[in-house]
């Protein structure tokens, strides 16, 4: 996994630097660049995890509840990009924005609650591979499945709204930066949902080492997503604005789009 996130790192380093050079600075950039880089401390405690030396009950307890804390606010980070583009779509809707940010808030909570309950009762063993003696749970809490499930019906939630405005809006808004929008959207909810649906599974039925495994690769990957839809429509945005196209998105605030979206 670490190997996958720094070959991504690599492709689009320069585009990246490209975006965080001439892009206005603004809270969203500042949300880019946590989403962002916060995958690299992830990575890093959970390769300490699966590494470190005598590893204590103790120590596995504190390092693991890390992980885990790490891991849902890197999720709640990718999220915060879709919750801010649909916000855009429903015209700057401030309801839907209070509604869509306690949901979250209430699932965020939840998610940590679960989670951090967990580890009080868990007990952890080294690993079975000869010479290696990392922090493993012996046993498995199926409660940890929760967060995923609200994770995934989250999504949902937010792809619905989507495609509402999506059906609403077809006929009189054709502008490529609209649809972009709207592509990244689905797209990201319908890899979500299936990352989230999958790990359900597999915190149901699988050991803890391939739950580990699978629920960093789903944070992992919704960094990537959000952070290269979020570059990609900078991207496509400036194009339409060196072009001297018209970007007829039916958005009150056309600013908080270039901002947003």
């Amino acid at each position: 996994m670490a190997t996958f996130w720094i070959y991504d790192y690599a492709c689009s380093l320069h585009e990246e630097w490209i975006f965080l050079l001439r892009s206005h600075w603004c809270k969203v950039k500042g949300l880019y660049i946590v989403t962002r880089y916060l995958p690299f401390i992830l990575l890093t405690t959970s390769l300490y995890l699966t590494f470190t030396p005598n590893g204590n009950p103790g120590k596995c307890r504190v390092f693991y509840n890390i992980d885990t804390g790490l891991c849902i606010v890197s999720a709640i980070f990718s999220e915060c990009f879709f919750i801010l583009r649909t916000y855009a779509l429903w015209n700057n809707n401030k309801i839907l924005l209070a509604a869509m940010a306690s949901t979250a808030f209430a699932f965020l909570v939840a998610s940590f609650s679960i989670a951090f309950a967990s580890t009080v009762p868990a007990a952890y063993a080294t690993s079975a591979i000869p010479g290696i003696t990392g922090c493993y749970q012996s046993s498995t809490n199926f409660t940890l499945f929760i967060p995923f499930l609200l994770l995934s019906a989250f999504e949902l939630g937010l792809m619905i709204l989507t495609l509402i405005r999506a059906i609403q809006n077809w006929r009189i808004t054709s502008s490529r930066l609209y649809v972009v929008l709207l592509n990244h959207n689905i797209s990201y909810y319908a890899c979500g949902l299936l990352f989230s649906v999958t790990n359900i599974f597999t915190w149901l039925l699988l050991q803890y080492s391939y739950q580990s495994m699978l629920h960093i690769f789903q944070f992992m990957i919704l960094a990537i997503l959000a952070t290269r839809m979020h570059l990609h429509l900078w991207q496509v945005n400036r194009h339409s604005h060196r072009s001297g196209a018209l970007v007829h998105i039916p958005i009150s605030d056309m600013s908080s789009v270039n901002s947003t979206a």
